[in-house]
């Protein structure tokens, strides 16, 4: 039995009370700081460095389109008791189901890779440590916690990641001058400058993330209380809305600080920035030692905390393959685990551009998105998988054109490619 279902309660009714509702806030942190990774840190800086404001448009589409999508994942947790994975597996025949999960393994092990290798830069600009042996101490650290450390204990670590990465970026947003009225234009205004293409797909590889919908459908369910009460799952799938919506808005907030940042800082100066430990270094004399220091620290949080949802997602990936929900004490779940971080820390180990290597990563990512969305699509919208919680129209209506929007976008970044 999976660990998230032990965790259910399905005898006990919660009183459902004016407070109950943040015992409800958590899971979609998790989510949070998967798509607040140095991943997003390489590509919203390169976004604000290279274009200033103008792409925080793309912050705000891939946030509006993380919202729909996370809460519609988190309904097939809620109404099935099965994650992403695990649904695929059972509904799905297995040559189509493995070839999409096979994928999503893929696009499991790029995060993973964004991840640590984050972490070790953090790692470097604080201490000098070389990348390599920082990746290394980063998976030890990531692998003790996910293998020794129960969800709830990681869970309260992550949100206390979150928040020391958000107060971070206050300290370092107060420190500039902002052009608010451009900025908001520019939230608000699609452009699509010369050569930005790659660095609009990494933005949204780096927010709407594939194994962030595996992980949602998962750890949404450490929330349920009793799956065969329709008054009960009615106020699990309102509390569920508030807990994602609260959750994608920080991490709205977050993206759209890196890249205000960045615009305030160095695409003022004409500074061109092609390495996070680049950035660190020209921060210290445009905004002070204390203000790189902090980058430094917050970047290393969100380079631990993502690593761990990776990790996460890619036991709950592979787990799912078997029909098996996530247990770290179950070997599918610990192998799934262990072999996205093992061959993410090895590729760093063979790439020579840092940098560049978590702008690709992020937009391996999006290239993967279409077949998750899709495959989320058809069985939130199956009367077999969800009964009477199946997709209405208008959510089918919605949740298509989202993935039509990806996969134009793709097109468009392979022909920005080709010619």
């Amino acid at each position: 039995m999976s660990f998230f279902k032990d965790l259910k309660r399905r005898d006990h009714k919660p009183a459902f009370g004016g407070l109950e509702i943040f015992k409800y806030i958590g899971p979609g942190l998790l989510v949070t700081v998967g798509f607040i990774d140095p991943g997003n840190w390489a590509s919203n800086l390169a976004a604000g460095a290279v274009h200033g404001y103008t792409l925080l448009w793309m912050v705000t589409l891939s946030t509006i389109m993380l919202i729909i999508l996370q809460h519609n994942v988190a309904h097939l947790g809620i109404a099935t008791g099965l994650c992403l994975s695990e649904a695929a597996s059972t509904y799905i025949k297995p040559i189509y189901s493995r070839m999409i999960l096979g994928s999503a393994m893929l696009a499991s092990i790029s995060t993973s890779l964004a991840e640590i290798l984050g972490g070790a830069i953090a790692l470097n600009m604080l201490f000098q440590i070389p990348i390599k042996a920082g990746a290394l101490m980063v998976l030890a650290f990531v692998t003790i916690m996910l293998l020794s450390n129960s969800y709830r204990l990681i869970e309260k670590w992550i949100i206390a990641f979150v928040s020391i990465i958000g107060l971070s970026f206050i300290y370092e947003l107060s420190l500039v001058q902002i052009d608010w009225g451009q900025a908001t234009m520019a939230w608000i205004t699609p452009s699509f400058p010369k050569g930005s293409m790659i660095i609009i797909m990494s933005v949204l590889g780096a927010v709407v993330m594939p194994h962030n919908l595996f992980l949602h459908s998962e750890v949404i369910q450490s929330r349920q209380w009793n799956l065969k009460d329709e008054k009960i799952i009615k106020k699990q799938l309102d509390f569920e809305l508030f807990d994602t919506l609260f959750s994608m808005i920080i991490g709205w907030a977050i993206n759209s600080a890196m890249i205000l940042l960045a615009a305030a800082t160095f695409f003022k100066t004409k500074t061109p920035v092609s390495e996070l430990q680049q950035a660190h270094q020209i921060l210290m004399p445009l905004l002070g030692n204390h203000a790189s220091v902090i980058f430094a620290v917050a970047l290393l949080f969100a380079g631990i905390a993502s690593t761990i949802t990776s990790g996460m997602a890619a036991g709950s990936i592979f787990a799912g393959i078997f029909k098996e929900p996530y247990d770290i004490k179950d070997n599918h779940s610990r192998l799934g685990v262990i072999i996205s971080l093992l061959i993410a820390t090895s590729i760093i180990f063979i790439i020579s551009n840092p940098f560049n290597g978590l702008i690709f990563s992020q937009m391996l990512l999006s290239m993967q998105l279409p077949f998750t969305i899709f495959l989320q699509v058809f069985l939130t919208s199956s009367d077999k998988v969800m009964g009477k919680y199946k997709n209405d129209r208008l959510t089918r209506i919605t949740l298509y054109t989202v993935g039509a929007i990806v996969t134009a976008l793709n097109i468009g970044l392979l022909v920005s490619l080709i010619f």
